[in-house]
């Protein structure tokens, strides 16, 4: 006797959907208080200044200013310059 119903779908054939993850604003581009400049799953990508991390490692802006993405150490970071920084 077959397992599966008439006509039906395999019952281990189902996939969750995405979750949107990745960065949402790139180096360059302008931001103001509360933007989220990345979403991720753990630091892949560190806060540094201007950017705070929220309880789900999303990364968001805390002032107003232009996204920067640097490395230090091995280490990824972004910052928010703003206009008297630069």
């Amino acid at each position: 006797m077959a397992h599966t119903k008439a006509q039906k779908a395999a019952k281990g054939n189902r996939d969750s959907k995405g979750k949107r993850l990745g960065v949402k604003v790139y180096d360059g581009e302008r931001v103001y208080p509360g933007y989220i400049i990345i979403r991720q799953r753990g630091t892949k990508i560190n806060a540094a200044d201007g950017t705070i991390l929220s309880r789900d490692y999303s990364v968001l802006a805390v002032k107003e200013g232009i996204v920067k993405f640097f490395q230090k150490r091995g280490e990824k970071y972004v910052k928010v310059v703003s206009k008297q920084e630069r």
